[in-house]
């Protein structure tokens, strides 16, 4: 029968059948589009490969009272402004300035950070050389992994609680992954290195290893650095960018 010939209802009902199922038709080639566009961008997601190139870092040549070149500053939590600054210090090992974090303010959820802007890497090892100065809601310091702007792994160290923990924070958000139990004096020189290669994080104080553990949270390369807590006056220096042995 021709539509012509149909009661105009019937007429309408098919026209809007029609309608409906081209409409289907259109949404279904949007999303298979879609759908390939995404599975085509996220086949260009591979990490780029490591190409970093190993520094050494000990800031003697670095102005006295400044942020030393190639280094940024950022803060993951609440509190006032953060100040990482060079400064002369006799009891540096090997040197005569480390790079403090001088900032005292006593926001307990306050996490200062100096980022290294040279290296972006995925499966590296840092270590530096870490004393705590002061601080009485805090006294600790540790080193930053594949950082990208709150998100990044940390290994620190604790005068306080005499203690080394592996954290995560995600999206600003910080999270323990294992702790140990270890002494850290005020005062001293301690060198704290943490490495990752894949999954593998490992964590050494003073030379020995207190922490080798697993985790998938960040899988991509991101930059390195330096990292305090709260109202602890932390100072750093004889850094040292490798790639893992």
């Amino acid at each position: 029968m021709d539509l012509k010939t149909l009661p105009a209802q019937k007429r309408s009902s098919r026209t809007d059948l029609s309608l409906r199922r081209l409409a289907g038709a259109r949404c279904l080639q949007i999303f298979l589009a879609i759908t390939a566009l995404l599975a085509a961008g996220c086949a260009g997601l591979e990490p780029p490969q490591e190409t970093f190139d190993p520094q050494s870092i000990n800031f003697d040549s670095s102005q006295d009272g400044a942020l030393p070149s190639d280094f940024s500053t950022a803060l993951t939590g609440g509190g006032g402004p953060i100040s990482w600054v060079v400064r002369e210090d006799s009891t540096v090992p090997d040197g005569r300035q480390a790079l403090v974090q001088e900032s005292s303010d006593d926001t307990s959820y306050r996490f200062p950070l100096c980022i290294y802007e040279k290296t972006v890497a995925r499966d590296v090892a840092v270590e530096v050389k870490y004393k705590a100065i002061s601080g009485k809601v805090d006294q600790a310091g540790g080193i930053v992994l594949r950082y990208t702007p709150e998100n990044y792994y940390i290994a620190r160290a604790n005068v306080l609680e005499d203690n080394v923990v592996l954290f995560k924070t995600v999206r600003g958000k910080r999270s323990k992954i294992e702790e140990v139990p270890v002494k850290v004096s005020p005062g001293q020189w301690h060198t704290l290195r943490f490495e990752a290669k894949g999954p593998l994080l490992t964590i050494t104080l003073d030379g020995k290893v207190v922490i080798a553990t697993h985790d998938g949270t960040f899988t991509n390369p991101g930059k390195v650095g330096l990292w305090t807590k709260a109202d602890s006056v932390s100072a750093f220096s004889n850094l040292k960018i490798e790639h893992v042995r």
